[in-house]
């Protein structure tokens, strides 16, 4: 049986899509990937999706979209995509399970934070641990904040978090900053941001009390190593887009971000992508969700004008 819509993805641009496609009579199929959700699986309160007064926890918030899109017909797998044939049509997306044919196809793959690696900052994510200075920043008003990154985006939370910490340090691996010079020059005249140079993070504490009370660093040139208290750690060292399956098959910017135009639309008719897959600026869950709603959109019409 060959599908109207196959969506590869489920946060919150795949579940608004398979929400739309669904509404729209598609039966649309969800392959979620056995990590289901997407980067809201890691935070806890969500305090900036509208609708929600009080806010809500991040799982409950996909929670609720998932049992809402399968309200209106969308079929979800939790099972993960190895492979997608796109230089054919109907298209194949493969997995364990065997193959998909799809008229269309929207991608909501999303973008993995690039973490420390570290035990700690695992368990401790969502607890005082955050990549999202926009998402979080809020639940640290009056308190210390250490920004881990020397990239455009660490200054950029390291400078918007000024609005609500007392202080803010940066570690840097280095003893130079890669950020571009206006935004050095603005971290630089902030009197809340000082930096720690040469220094890596080697613990985050205190995973047995669920909070952070302090991070452990490493002087990378001197070997001295110390305690720096602060009550939240943001991580901006990258994010990586998860366009692994697309590699030669779609257009990609330098960053390994899927290009779209027009809307949700690639470079392949019948290929459409939306949220964190395309987006580097915003990383919102409603700016995902919105684009989400326009991929859905997009492949009705597609689709529509196909004769399907």
């Amino acid at each position: 049986m060959t599908r109207n819509v196959v969506i590869i993805g489920s946060g919150p641009a795949g579940l608004t899509a398979a929400l739309y496609a669904a509404r729209a009579n598609l039966k649309p199929l969800v392959f979620e990937g056995l990590e289901a959700g997407g980067q809201l699986m890691l935070t806890t309160a969500v305090e900036n999706y509208p609708g929600f007064q009080d806010g809500i926890m991040g799982p409950d918030l996909m929670a609720a979209m998932r049992v809402q899109a399968e309200k209106f017909g969308a079929e979800l797998q939790r099972i993960d995509v190895t492979r997608v044939d796109l230089g054919r049509r109907p298209f194949v997306v493969a997995t364990e399970n065997g193959d998909e044919e799809a008229r269309a196809i929207v991608i909501a793959t999303g973008a993995s934070a690039k973490l420390l690696g570290l035990p700690s900052e695992r368990t401790l994510m969502g607890h005082g641990v955050s990549t999202c200075a926009t998402c979080d920043g809020f639940f640290f008003r009056g308190k210390p904040i250490a920004v881990v990154g020397g990239g455009d985006s660490a200054l950029e939370e390291a400078t918007f978090l000024t609005r609500f910490a007392t202080h803010v340090t940066v570690i840097h691996r280095r003893d130079a900053l890669r950020a571009s010079k206006i935004m050095q020059d603005k971290a630089f005249a902030n009197p809340k941001i000082s930096f720690e140079w040469d220094t890596v993070v080697t613990d985050i504490k205190d995973p047995a009390q669920g909070v952070v009370s302090s991070v452990h660093v490493r002087n990378v040139k001197t070997g001295v190593e110390k305690d720096l208290a602060v009550d939240g750690v943001f991580v901006a060292i990258g994010h990586t887009p998860n366009t692994a399956l697309f590699k030669g098959q779609l257009d990609m910017d330098a960053g390994g971000y899927l290009t779209t135009h027009d809307g949700s639309k690639t470079n392949l008719p019948g290929v459409f992508a939306c949220g964190d897959v395309q987006d580097h600026v915003y990383r919102q869950a409603v700016t995902a969700a919105g684009s989400g709603c326009m991929a859905a959109i997009d492949a009705e019409r597609y689709l529509e004008s196909q004769g399907h």
